[in-house]
């Protein structure tokens, strides 16, 4: 069932107008909170976390705006996956920092684009794609029948995608070897397989990948921090560069100069950050469970 109708569902809510499509997710963060359920508890436990200067008050309000945010951002991929590229194009209202883009470019650099899970990092490839090849990270989604709708959505304007493994690497590394552009998440817990080191998010002990240090290091690349703010009828694109460090020949200095990085761009919308994932999980034996209830 799920199969059938999650791409029938997505499809629709595609062609809803951007103005509706947030309501719509703020609606379902409102309930998503008011049913108390797992993203709730794992999101104030996150904040609890990454907070400890706000009272409880203000944890549970910033709580309730993550939800609603988080939301938004589902019901906005639906319509970014279905509109053109010039409909992405109008409603990004302003670029912030693209000349780093452009001058790692004049050089033939490669550019890593880091994209946290803050505001609607759907809205980046689209974007970025205007202004070289761009390739990114792809990982199938476990309800086979969003697979194509979503690998179709995120292909638009030339957008090269790579499988999630070491074939998908080695594409990526080819990609900024040339000088292109490569996009990727580096906020996800790594796989049991892949190169990962403890370092330090928000303060606290994280699992976290080496894969954009490798990239980094291995290609010479430009690594920049990019998120698409949510902003009244649309988006702003926000580039920032990394803190010190990042492809260093430190891999511990790296890692952490990397979680600095998203850190400091989460800070300035805390709201927009997806807390309702366990950032904090899978850690090695001996660190704190967070998630243990």
């Amino acid at each position: 069932m799920k199969n059938w109708l999650a791409p029938k569902l997505i499809r629709a809510m595609g062609y809803l107008p951007l103005p509706v499509s947030r309501a719509l997710g703020n609606l379902v963060g409102w309930l998503a909170w008011c049913a108390g359920g797992r993203s709730a508890r794992v999101t104030q436990v996150n904040l609890a976390l990454c907070f400890p200067e706000l009272d409880e008050e203000q944890r549970r309000a910033l709580a309730r705006a993550s939800l609603r945010e988080t939301a938004k951002t589902a019901a906005e991929a639906a319509v970014v996956w279905q509109r053109s590229p010039e409909w992405l194009v109008r409603h990004t209202l302003a670029i912030d920092g693209l000349e780093q883009v452009e001058a790692a470019q004049a050089e033939g650099r490669g550019v890593l684009i880091i994209a946290p899970h803050l505001g609607n990092w759907e809205v980046i490839p689209g974007l970025l794609a205007r202004y070289g090849t761009f390739t990114a990270m792809y990982q199938p989604p476990k309800i086979p029948g969003m697979d194509k709708l979503i690998l179709k959505g995120r292909s638009k304007a030339g957008i090269q995608m790579a499988p999630t493994n070491r074939r998908g690497v080695s594409q990526l590394l080819k990609a900024l070897k040339k000088g292109e552009l490569v996009g990727i998440l580096p906020d996800q817990i790594p796989e049991s397989d892949s190169g990962a080191e403890v370092a330090p998010f928000f303060g606290q002990p994280a699992l976290t990948m080496t894969l954009v240090h490798n990239l980094v290091a291995r290609a010479g690349a430009v690594p920049l921090m990019v998120f698409a703010e949510r902003i009244p009828k649309g988006f702003k694109l926000v580039i920032r560069p990394c803190q010190p460090g990042v492809g260093g020949d430190d891999v511990q200095a790296s890692v952490a100069a990397l979680n600095a990085s998203v850190e400091a761009c989460v800070r300035t919308i805390p709201a927009q950050y997806q807390w309702e994932y366990k950032r904090f999980h899978r850690l090695p034996e001996g660190y704190p469970r967070f998630y243990d209830r």
